[in-house]
């Protein structure tokens, strides 16, 4: 099923993230990964947040360069 690991990944804008696992979308079983803010921001630390795998995964466009949108990173919070 899911093609990612939990653990700890950074967001290219720089914000840390805990990957929970994956699920299943109810109607279209478009597979999601669950993740967890490891930040103080708009929404409290530790909300949890849905995205799309293959949106997950991809990579952006930053200063002209591909980069992953999220990398998994070393266990540090």
């Amino acid at each position: 099923m899911s093609k990612i690991q939990a653990g700890l990944y950074e967001h290219f804008k720089g914000k840390k993230y805990e990957v929970l696992g994956t699920a299943r979308h109810s109607e279209t079983l478009e597979e999601m990964v669950i993740y967890k803010a490891l930040y103080k921001g708009d929404f409290p630390e530790g909300s949890l947040w849905v995205r799309p795998l293959a949106m997950f995964q991809e990579n952006v466009t930053v200063d002209g360069k591909q980069v992953p949108r999220f990398r998994k990173i070393l266990n540090e919070k």
